[in-house]
């Protein structure tokens, strides 16, 4: 079986996975039917959180060394987020030096979630979100429901 091989089998596996049992507020799938490398997640912002009402658009590209290798992941929805940057990059453990095979697409999810839910504000991409969250968490919050509100109310497709 070769490597590629390997790596679609896998992915069809998560895909048959995510359809199944998606986790808590979250789904993912195939962009394009053609392209098993590409994928688009949608994150809804947790009740009660500063995302609440929030529908959260991802990318998610594997490569062929998948899962050896974190698939590279960005918001595409802007967020106000200490660990999210304006391009949508994700500073998360477990894009990087933490990743292992055993996590699949829907732990990786659900550790965004976790993420967007409880920032860490030490690791910041985004230093003015983080030092508001750590300065004046009240008006972090309002600015994060703000930009909720504008950017990932599916009022505006954005």
């Amino acid at each position: 079986m070769s490597s590629q091989r390997q790596v679609l089998e896998r992915l069809k596996r998560e895909l048959e996975l995510m359809n199944k049992s998606p986790p808590e507020n979250c789904s993912a799938g195939l962009v394009r039917d053609d392209d098993p490398f590409l994928w688009r997640a949608t994150i809804f912002g947790a009740k009660d959180g500063p995302y609440e009402g929030g529908i959260f658009k991802l990318a998610i590209k594997f490569s062929n060394d998948y899962p050896f290798k974190a698939p590279r992941c960005q918001f595409l929805t802007p967020i106000y987020h200490p660990n999210i940057d304006e391009r949508g990059a994700i500073c998360l453990d477990i894009l990087k030096e933490n990743w292992s095979p055993a996590l699949t697409v829907a732990k990786l999810l659900l550790s965004i979630c976790s993420l967007m839910e409880d920032p860490n504000p030490s690791d910041p991409l985004r230093v003015d979100a983080a030092d508001l969250f750590i300065n004046n968490k009240e008006a972090y919050i309002a600015k994060a429901k703000e930009h909720t509100l504008l950017y990932a109310s599916g009022v505006l497709d954005s």
